[in-house]
């Protein structure tokens, strides 16, 4: 498996074990999105959010267009996350550990898949 393959396969990895956190959301995950403000009605949709961004990645190893999306809608998302962190003053670990590493992390295998 090639390195933007196997960049996809784990970024996916992680988006499904974010995602099985989500349904009945661990403490650390319910605390979070309380801290950020989002509103319960929203917390089912995250689930099938995630799911679906690992199942783009999954299949951007095959279709490096899909790749391109799925990571920079991904880009977004954190980019967002990080944002309504900031907006709501959670300046400890949720931002620095969590948010800001995952669009790190989500950056890079954009870069990654841009670069093939």
């Amino acid at each position: 498996m090639e390195g933007p393959h196997v960049a996809l396969l784990l970024l996916a990895l992680v988006q499904l074990g974010d995602a099985a956190l989500c349904p009945r959301p661990a403490g650390f995950v319910r605390d979070c999105l309380t801290d950020v403000g989002l509103p319960r009605r929203w917390w089912p949709l995250l689930p099938v959010v995630k799911t679906a961004s690992a199942a783009g990645l999954l299949a951007g190893i095959r279709r490096q267009p899909l790749a391109v999306l799925t990571s920079a809608a991904l880009v977004l998302y954190f980019l967002l996350a990080l944002g309504a962190h900031v907006r709501a003053g959670d300046f400890g670990r949720n931002l620095f550990l969590n948010a800001s590493g995952m669009l790190t992390l989500c950056a890079a295998v954009l870069v990654i898949t841009l670069a093939t």
